[in-house]
């Protein structure tokens, strides 16, 4: 930011960074409080909130300084906590429910700008500040993500707890994301623009998305039998 930026730039940015650092503090709290209790649906809650304003105040600051890429992480980095509190209010999709237009309009929009991420990463122009690799790889997450909760919608889960599962990876994958950015912003004055300052949380995060899912799974086996 420069002296001379427009005063809507310098409020956007200072709201951006408040909640940016409020989402940073609270998904840890969020994780290790027990899972349903009153602690966890707050922090849970302002977590999502925090990161909504997050990629609100992201959007217009890209076409402003240009940095469009960082945009478009934001979009999907919110669906991905969207989603993930959406899907404790689709636990019937298991059973024959249906999903709300909201959830469709979120899934679509964040599919498209993912497809735009893929596309920007693989035949960016030279005047779009992205590395490759890093779109292709953000883009079709973000696109396998979106396209797998509208899978839920018109196909019935197999997993009985897919809500638990769904709900667990993408507040983990949306973390992911934040932390993405965060690195972009402050590794890249000591590193360089190279593609680990981006994916270091990506490769770090997936295992743990997994092994926390397989864990899970464990655990809920012997219930799930015996509802069976």
């Amino acid at each position: 930011m420069h002296a001379y930026d427009p005063l809507w730039v310098k409020v956007f940015l200072a709201i951006h960074i408040g909640a940016g650092a409020m989402s940073f503090l609270l998904a840890p709290v969020a994780l290790v409080t027990a899972k349903g209790c009153k602690q966890h649906k707050r922090w849970g809650k302002v977590y999502l909130w925090s990161m909504g304003v997050v990629a609100a105040t992201a959007v217009p600051m890209a076409f402003f300084f240009p940095v469009r890429f960082l945009a478009l992480v934001a979009v999907f980095s919110f669906y991905f906590a969207f989603s993930g509190y959406r899907v404790l209010r689709l636990k019937e999709l298991a059973r024959g429910g249906s999903a709300e237009p909201i959830d469709w309009i979120a899934a679509v929009f964040t599919f498209g700008t993912s497809a735009l991420l893929a596309w920007l990463g693989a035949f960016r122009p030279a005047s779009i500040e992205v590395i490759g690799v890093v779109g292709v790889v953000f883009g079709f997450i973000g696109m396998r993500v979106s396209a797998g909760q509208m899978m839920s919608f018109v196909r019935k889960p197999r997993e009985k707890m897919f809500w638990w599962y769904t709900h667990l990876g993408n507040f983990i994958g949306s973390y992911i994301a934040a932390w993405s950015a965060f690195s972009v912003v402050t590794l890249t004055r000591v590193l360089g623009n190279q593609w680990y300052v981006w994916l270091w949380p990506t490769i770090v995060g997936v295992p743990a998305i997994v092994l926390t899912t397989a864990y899970y799974k464990r655990r809920f086996a012997p219930r799930v039998r015996a509802t069976a």
